[in-house]
């Protein structure tokens, strides 16, 4: 028999603590309801421990977004309650626990480096910058669990156009909030804090590449990246970096967070790809969030529009 160390089992593969906990609880309550009624519900909005969010402000969205998909969203319970932010704990349920006194206003946007129009954004001249759209995009996380979100922003390049990009701009930085008085488990992530991400200018300027202030029609819950954040839904999701504080255009490619702590599996483009497998794991399926059975991963998530940016490119190689 093969036994996995515990290093080597993706988290898609693990049972959650809340599942564990509340297994006979849910076992209890379904004895007791019909097949039909357990089938307009998901095992996790069933079984979740009793933590709630705080309501968020109702965002005025100008329209739905025709990137949108079609597919099932996620529910809300689940997709706040089931996150990586390593900043307040690397547990998938940590979070939402421990990110609940994280204050987010004032809040402000530096945006800099190879621009004409260097500027420092407040939260409030953000989301005025252009019409809020809802966008429900799918997400594949690199462990090989998946979600549907309605998110609510709009296109970055509306951002990028405002502070007009210079000609040796290649690459877009950005950084994540960090302050150990707020964040006092990040010293325990092992990993480099303050969170930094990066794209190629390119990449960033495509339309999908989303600057997100809310989800489910309301302001960002703080669990998942308030105040304001991206959303990069062809990559795997630590791409997709929370709670920002600053933008800067550069030349060369700029370090991110997890490709410090380990390139050999974590690469710049981190594009989903069922045909690159993690070094611990295959990526060829995935297990939705509130759903028992795997379906096959998608080349970039589904969304065949950013194929484009990497015509020509051995994505085996520039992983």
């Amino acid at each position: 028999m093969l036994i996995k160390k515990a290093a080597e089992i993706p988290s898609s593969e693990i049972t959650p603590k809340w599942l564990y906990l509340n297994r006979r609880k849910f076992l209890t309550g379904a004895l007791g309801v019909s097949a039909g009624a357990l089938a307009g519900r998901t095992l996790k909005e069933l079984a979740w421990p009793s933590q709630k969010v705080q309501a968020g402000t109702k965002l005025n969205v100008a329209a739905k977004s025709p990137y949108s998909t079609t597919e099932q969203v996620t529910s809300y319970e689940n997709v706040t309650h089931y996150n990586n932010f390593y900043e307040f704990g690397t547990g998938k349920e940590d979070p939402a626990k421990n990110a609940t006194k994280f204050r987010t206003a004032p809040w402000s946007v530096k945006v800099s480096g190879l621009v004409d129009k260097s500027r420092t954004f407040t939260l409030e001249e953000l989301q005025q910058l252009a019409p809020l759209e809802e966008r429900i995009y799918r997400h594949r996380c690199v462990e090989g669990w998946s979600i549907v979100v309605p998110w609510i922003g709009y296109s970055l390049s509306m951002l990028l156009k405002e502070v007009s990009p210079q000609p040796k701009a290649k690459f877009v930085a950005f950084e994540s909030y960090y302050t150990t008085a707020q964040m006092p488990l990040a010293s325990y992530a092992g990993i480099a804090i303050p969170y930094v991400e990066g794209l190629r200018l390119d990449e960033a300027m495509h339309p999908l590449a989303l600057l997100c202030f809310g989800m489910y029609g309301e302001t960002l819950p703080n669990q998942d990246g308030a105040p304001v954040r991206m959303v990069l839904p062809w990559k795997y999701g630590f791409k997709s970096i929370k709670s920002l504080v600053k933008i800067k255009l550069v030349e060369k490619r700029p370090d991110t967070t997890w490709n410090l702590a380990n390139a050999q599996e974590y690469g710049f483009y981190s594009n989903v790809n069922p045909h690159v497998d993690h070094p611990r794991w295959s990526q060829a399926k995935e297990r939705r969030l509130g759903e028992f059975f795997r379906r096959p991963t998608l080349m970039f998530n589904g969304y065949d529009q950013v194929a484009s940016l990497y015509g020509g490119m051995d994505l085996k190689k520039y992983y």
